[in-house]
């Protein structure tokens, strides 16, 4: 049992040696194949390209990224004056802004169809064709149509052959749209855009009123692609025409205009090369389509200004057509990591390994000598089976006692 144990002992204390002390080395062979070293060379600048060229100068991948936080400001300028029967009026700001200014989603009326005085009441529906009716059986009492206004009465209206109802009267005439837009003075209103962004992992703030946008120089610039990339002024005409379409088309019906603003900021170089992009699409249809092609064309909403007149509630009902501004802020910052740089390399060294495992396919596989490839690859060896421990105890048993002296 002794003998075991020391054995076992002995054993254990060797293998830990082994494992502290001596190291393994796979073994290489040097072969001389022009074809062969050629693809395995060819392989290796494939990748050494793949991981400059992609990701370190592409991609980045030695830099750490994050997103930004911003916030936006607006503020629109602008005066229009129509005069519409006779009646003048002038249109400020607070008048054609739906909704109050200041946020990145709003409304710049353009167009408008005014119904005044409507009240509760009875009235034929308006005669547009869609609502017809040759008797009162068309009218069922207590319903409505789809493309009607209000709650029938169940009578039919000789004079017009449409139904009775009961609804805000008289009914909005809408068929007819004002063309030159009556706010056709909008193409000159200007935007102010304030946008300010954040960058938490980094620590950065910034703001589109970048060194050099100072306020002597925002009171005489207008944004121009070529000239004033950074001027944060805005000519309502210009969006839509660098949006790619036309003001006078856009203003008679309406339409939906998104302003990107893109922060693209290598925060490894100066900070004041982070600088913001400004971009402008149509958000409705498409320019180079006709409205014929469309299926609904414009932007418009409804809005009521209620009143009291003898004693009687009224209202006046305005259809607005207006061009919708959606301004969204997309922010990417990077920086130096040695994390991703390390992870990079690793990533790109393990890649070079594809080489040795296809110039190996090739030799051991394709070429005319590979059995002696073969040979010279690997080192084959015949190993004897094991001794039991237990028939090694009998041997040194039977050794010792034929060693013992008589």
């Amino acid at each position: 049992m002794c003998i075991i144990s020391s054995k076992m002992k002995s054993y254990i204390t060797e293998a830990l040696s082994n494992f502290f002390f001596e190291y393994e080395t796979p073994r290489q062979v040097l072969v001389r194949n022009r074809r062969v070293g050629v693809v395995c060379r060819l392989i290796q600048l494939g990748v050494l390209a793949y991981i400059i060229g992609w990701v370190f100068i592409y991609e980045k991948g030695y830099q750490t990224v994050d997103i930004a936080i911003g916030s936006i400001f607006t503020k629109m300028k602008g005066v229009a004056y129509t005069e519409i029967s006779g009646e003048e009026r002038v249109w400020d700001v607070s008048d054609y802004v739906y909704p109050d200014q200041g946020g990145e989603s709003f409304v710049i009326m353009t167009n408008f169809i005014i119904t005044d005085g409507q009240t509760q009441s009875m009235c034929p529906e308006l005669p547009d064709g869609k609502n017809t009716c040759n008797s009162d059986a068309d009218c069922t009492k207590g319903q409505f149509k789809r493309t009607g206004n209000g709650h029938m009465t169940g009578k039919c209206v000789n004079t017009t052959n449409t139904c009775e109802i009961m609804s805000w009267c008289p009914i909005e005439d809408d068929r007819k749209i004002p063309n030159p837009p009556l706010l056709s003075v909008a193409e000159n209103f200007t935007l102010f855009i304030k946008n300010s962004i954040t960058f938490p992992s980094f620590g950065v703030v910034r703001s589109n009123l970048v060194e050099g946008v100072d306020q002597r120089y925002i009171k005489k610039c207008l944004y121009d692609p070529d000239e004033h990339q950074l001027c944060p002024i805005f000519r309502l005409g210009d969006i839509v025409r660098l949006s790619g379409f036309n003001f006078s088309q856009m203003a008679g019906v309406g339409g939906a205009i998104g302003i990107l603003i893109e922060w693209e900021c290598n925060l490894d170089l100066s900070l004041q090369r982070c600088i913001p992009k400004y971009g402008f699409h149509g958000l409705y249809g498409n320019a180079k389509e006709g409205e014929s092609s469309q299926a609904s064309v414009g932007y418009n909403f409804r809005t009521a200004k209620y009143y009291m007149e003898d004693k009687v509630e009224k209202r006046t009902l305005m259809k607005i057509f207006g061009i919708r501004i959606d301004i969204v802020v997309h922010g990417l910052a990077r920086k130096f990591d040695i994390i991703p740089t390390l992870t990079a390399i690793g990533s790109g060294v393990g890649i070079f390994g594809v080489a040795t495992v296809v110039c190996d396919l090739v030799l051991l596989n394709l070429v005319p000598k590979k059995d002696f490839y073969k040979n010279m690859k690997f080192k084959y060896t015949a190993v004897q089976d094991e001794v039991p421990v237990t028939q090694l105890d009998k041997e040194d048993q039977e050794k010792s006692q034929t060693e013992t002296p008589k």
